[in-house]
């Protein structure tokens, strides 16, 4: 019991290391007449977790946050002889700066002015041209199949869902030779997909190599442009977040059901219409979520949280062919109405480059 107290202690302390996936809330403390206020305490709060991150304003009256999580935040800002200022509903998104500028008025500390902010549509922080495409748009738009790549086509400047050229597509294996995905106009192999800032891309085929499940994401983002640092290499740039615990308990359970009894039946030119292909596909899991919590040995709220998803797919289908069939007479050896005559290999005479035979008599 004690080496379990001391692991799950050293879990609470260790910071999740994320790299791409992070975002950076900053900004200005001014007065009325424009000054910069020098060393104002800002406070920040995800209401989520309970977490809470504090800093001071510098000689340019500048603050920055870096390394958060995307999620929504608070911001609180307090100076003597100044009412303090907050902003609420931040929405933090995948390697995002935000900017969140505060404009202080004379008055006591424990009057408050709340204005509720969210982020602004023009990025003036960085040159990465990208779009978000957040959790609701991933859980709720129809998905074939339950992958989320598909959404990279709601973004402006990509497409998506093309045919593999050549022999990569037997040599990838699974599903993965059918997402190609071209940013900007690159070809399909200038891709880099990166899973809560960590190298998610095959070397050999430059696609993906974990697909995770759409209820355990936060959000994507797909990038193109001048990246910061951080982006190692190619021109386009997938960026995947997962979701974290919180301190409410949360859960869902789910079922996904391909039948060919639901199916329409199949189109034929011909009278006898053949039966539909034999096909059942099962896509069912869970996902829960919540901050961690023993009895009388850890209570995760506010510090240590947990998320836990699983996915599984079951996949039985047939496939139907027609193919011609030899004709009463070809199984008695008489190929004489074949449309395709049966040559004489010793009547083979070469003219001009040109091959000719005679085909079997009779």
């Amino acid at each position: 019991m004690r080496r379990l107290y001391l692991f799950l202690l050293l879990l609470s302390t260790a910071p999740r290391v994320f790299g791409q996936a992070l975002g950076e809330i900053t900004g200005e403390i001014r007065d009325a007449s424009g000054g910069a206020v020098v060393g104002a305490n800002i406070t920040l709060i995800a209401p989520a977790t309970g977490a809470t991150r504090s800093t001071s304003s510098n000689d340019a009256g500048v603050f920055r946050f870096p390394a958060l999580l995307p999620a929504s935040y608070n911001l609180k800002v307090e100076m003597p002889g100044f009412r303090t200022a907050a902003r609420s509903g931040i929405e933090l998104q995948v390697q995002q700066i935000v900017r969140a500028d505060f404009t202080l008025q004379v008055g006591e500390i424990t009057q408050v002015v709340d204005v509720s902010g969210v982020a602004g549509l023009l990025n003036t922080e960085d040159s990465t041209v990208g779009t978000v495409v957040e959790n609701r748009r991933i859980v709720e738009l129809p998905l074939n199949g339950r992958n989320f790549l598909q959404l990279v086509s709601l973004t402006p400047n990509v497409s998506f869902g093309f045919s593999t050229a050549g022999t990569v597509e037997s040599r990838q294996g699974g599903l993965r030779s059918q997402q190609n995905i071209s940013i900007a106009g690159q070809r399909t192999a200038f891709n880099r997909f990166t899973l809560d800032g960590i190298e998610n891309t095959d070397v050999n085929f430059l696609t993906y190599i974990f697909l995770p499940s759409i209820d355990a994401l936060q959000e994507f983002k797909v990038q193109s442009g001048v990246f910061p640092a951080e982006f190692g290499r190619a021109t386009g740039q997938v960026n995947v977040s997962t979701k974290s615990g919180t301190n409410q308990l949360h859960g869902a359970l789910f079922e996904f059901i391909r039948n060919d009894k639901l199916d329409a039946k199949n189109y034929a030119f011909t009278q006898n219409r053949p039966r539909k292909d034999p096909f059942k596909l099962n896509q069912y899991g869970a996902t829960v979520g919540g901050p961690v919590w023993l009895p009388k040995l850890v209570d995760g709220r506010n510090r240590l949280f947990f998320l836990s998803n699983f996915e599984g797919v079951r996949d039985r289908k047939q496939r139907q062919g027609i193919f011609n069939v030899p004709t009463s007479g070809m199984r008695d050896g008489d190929f004489s109405r074949n449309s395709n005559p049966i040559y004489d290999p010793a009547t083979r005479i070469s003219q001009g480059g040109i091959v000719t035979a005679s085909p079997f008599p009779n």
